[in-house]
């Protein structure tokens, strides 16, 4: 009930502010008024779609409601923008009343929200949808052994199987890494929105990720939502690697790589036992390794990894804020939205994500498949 009154006052704005605009366009204004009624019940049945008992009713609520979730975000935002340009326009209109046409534009710019925001739905489903792209980046370590350079990782994060990302969506992003021939497969959390029993069919595809050195994965805050232990136990009959707070030590040459696991950030919320703790994640790892790496779901965990003595941080989390404008907000949350920063003497890399959470829309935050690779610094 709170959603759904949310959810009507919010629809009951955008309403208000562009269905009377549009009265020189009868049609326009009567899809516009069925599209905003059927949002406003479809967004919350969307968000509480496990309470149908039958799995596909579940999935097919899920995909109506997160397809308006995604509309109507868009449509809010441009209704926000459009009346800050009505209100500039009244203040150029009391100085020069003759300047244009404030009709019009209240008629033109009502028009415009309604299909701008279809628009920027339509093409944040086709990049939704899609494969992620393969992004290529060197991580520059001073020191590194020749044997380490051009050691190479594949991440992927934040895929989000659940309601709307099923078995075949995984399938094409491991046939992807699997293609790349990397020395080792990083999950930095975010893997499932679903408990294993209702998930377990479509993550089978992970089992299926070959590199020289294996799969690593860690939990992110979506794990905890949806069941942590049953998961890391189902990941690790799927032959990953899942690393609480741990490392591994790596033989590749003569030198030899520490890679460590976090549990999520919040992760001691949940259970306490699962603290994460970049500290104790490196506690006894050799100290002539030649790299230490470090992969923790949210960016936020760079802090401690720097005083740790990493070398690389491998983060997700963000979605790179997954569609406009919200890659604007998340920097609030976050200390990196996307891509390679430094902090102190690690690096940090934050993907923006290889599937997507809610909405199937990504628009200007494409997703991605990291190809890493690190390099001796000039």
């Amino acid at each position: 009930m709170p959603l759904l009154i949310f959810s009507l006052v919010l629809h009951a704005y955008v309403g208000a502010r562009l269905i009377p605009a549009l009265e020189d366009w009868p049609l326009m204004q009567v899809l516009m008024g069925l599209g905003l009624l059927a949002s406003i019940v479809m967004i919350p049945l969307g968000l509480t779609a496990r309470r149908f008992k039958t799995p596909v009713v579940a999935d097919r609520v899920a995909w109506t409601g997160m397809l308006f979730m995604g509309l109507f975000s868009s449509l809010i935002v441009l209704t926000l923008l459009r009346d800050a340009t009505l209100l500039g326009a009244h203040l150029v209109l009391a100085a020069a009343p003759d300047a244009f046409s404030f009709e019009m534009l209240r008629t033109w710019s009502a028009a415009g929200v309604a299909l701008l925001g279809l628009l920027m739905t339509v093409l944040g489903f086709i990049n939704a949808r899609r494969t992620a792209a393969v992004v290529p980046v060197d991580i520059p370590i001073a020191g590194l052994p020749a044997d380490l350079h051009g050691f190479s990782i594949a991440q992927i994060s934040d895929i989000h199987v659940g309601p709307t990302i099923k078995r075949g969506y995984l399938q094409s992003i491991v046939d992807v890494v699997n293609g790349l021939n990397v020395d080792m497969v990083a999950v930095t959390g975010d893997l499932v929105d679903g408990s294993v029993e209702e998930l377990a069919q479509h993550v089978a595809p992970l089992g299926g990720l070959s590199s020289r050195h294996g799969t690593f994965f860690v939990t992110g805050n979506h794990e905890y939502y949806a069941g942590a232990h049953a998961w890391i136990t189902e990941l690790e009959r799927l032959g990953l690697n899942v690393l609480m707070n741990e490392h591994v030590v790596l033989q590749h040459g003569e030198p030899v790589l520490a890679l460590a696991g976090v549990a999520d950030y919040s992760a001691a919320h949940f259970d306490k036992s699962h603290r994460s703790d970049p500290h104790a994640a490196i506690a006894g790892a050799p100290h002539d390794a030649g790299a230490r790496v470090l992969l923790a779901h949210q960016p936020r965990s760079s802090s401690e990894a720097a005083k740790a003595g990493f070398h690389l941080q491998l983060s997700g989390h963000t979605h790179g804020g997954q569609f406009w404008p919200w890659n604007f907000f998340v920097r609030f949350q976050q200390p990196f939205t996307a891509g390679l920063h430094r902090v102190q003497d690690l690096w940090i890399y934050t993907s923006r994500g290889t599937g997507y959470w809610g909405p199937p829309k990504r628009f200007g935050a494409p997703s991605e498949i990291t190809h890493l690779r690190l390099v001796t610094a000039a």
